[in-house]
């Protein structure tokens, strides 16, 4: 019934808790919070170069690896609040003749975003975070002078590569000490330059160093609040198989612990069955949560997330809902929070 009611007139403003069967109108709900833990995490692909066993010997390039490998990096991790319906304040409000309130405006999942206009957003909607992905490698042979590619074996190839690329870094530094025999002409000049000397430069040393490409993913998680929360496993994390749910033991951990802000005293129990019957709209104050998450012994996440449960509900008065004025009213999706209210 929720997900046909955004954008549906209303001539008057009787909202009363909703029972199911009984009355009609537009059911909406206040969100409760869950934690989404946002994994972002790195797939390295090594690949080795074609001179790999040389590196040492002509680059003093160390470590260099002769086998290709691919593992896994935790980037970085993010905590953030989710708006799930709340069962346990959902509302109707129904249709009459005299006053005016219209277009409630509701999530996907029938959570109120707005009031005579529209809402922005899902509860449970995740930033675009910037990530990483593999570029394209320059080929190498198009840099090859004719000598190199005729080399008889693989070792005097290497050997003429690290001597071309000892005169492509004799000629930058010559150029950016300004002792070449032709300088370029300006700045702009300079800049092409040395971009394309240092472009030539990386890929013929890519035939020892190897190439590396880097491949971010994001992996979320989802853990419900609860005050003094300690080291709440909600996923694991193996340098060889990436990021993994909870059951799987083949990972270490990623473990979150919080704790209530306490910015707002709960609802009292008594208060809260006096108060049968909404006096106007209802909205949430969401509280606080301090929030810890590590992995490995090292700490990626440590900060404020808004939390619903922690806080309270309050009430917008009806009388803000007259015919003579256009009241229209935003709310935060994930929390129910009001964000901005207008007139005219």
């Amino acid at each position: 019934m929720a997900g046909c009611l955004a954008g549906m007139s209303l001539q008057a403003q009787d909202i009363n808790l909703y029972a199911p069967g009984e009355g009609e109108g537009i059911v909406f709900f206040l969100p409760k919070t869950r934690l989404a833990v946002d994994v972002i995490a790195t797939k390295v692909d090594y690949r080795p170069g074609e001179l790999c066993q040389y590196a040492n010997r002509y680059l003093r390039m160390n470590n260099v690896k002769a086998e290709p490998e691919t593992y896994w990096e935790i980037k970085r991790i993010e905590v953030r609040s989710v708006g799930v319906p709340d069962s346990t304040k959902a509302y109707i409000v129904k249709l009459k003749d005299k006053e005016v309130m219209s277009n409630v405006d509701l999530s996907k999942n029938g959570v109120i975003r707005a009031i005579n206009t529209t809402g922005s957003g899902e509860a449970d909607e995740r930033p675009a975070y910037e990530l990483e992905h593999p570029q394209p490698h320059i080929n190498p042979r198009t840099f090859m002078t004719e000598e190199i590619l005729m080399a008889g074996s693989t070792a005097k190839m290497a050997e003429l590569t690290a001597k071309d690329i000892y005169n492509i870094r004799e000629s930058k530094n010559l150029i950016l000490r300004g002792q070449a025999d032709t300088m370029p002409k300006d700045g702009a000049s300079l800049k092409l330059v040395i971009e394309n000397l240092d472009k030539q430069e990386q890929a013929m040393t890519a035939l020892f160093a190897g190439t590396v490409d880097r491949t971010d993913q994001v992996f979320t998680f989802y853990v419900d609040p609860k005050d003094g929360l300690q080291d709440q496993v909600a996923a694991r994390f193996s340098v060889h198989f990436g990021v993994l749910p909870v059951s799987d033991l083949a990972g270490e951990p990623i473990t979150l612990s919080m704790n209530s802000a306490a910015t707002l005293p709960p609802p009292v129990a008594e208060d809260l069955k006096k108060k049968k019957r909404p006096e106007g709209v209802l909205y949430n104050i969401p509280g606080k949560a301090f929030v810890k998450v590590n992995c490995n012994g090292k700490r990626y996440f440590d900060g404020e997330v808004p939390v619903t449960q922690f806080g309270t509900t309050e009430t917008l008065v009806s009388k803000l809902f007259d015919a003579r004025v256009n009241t229209r009213v935003v709310f935060q999706p994930a929390t129910g929070a009001i964000m901005k209210i207008d007139k005219d």
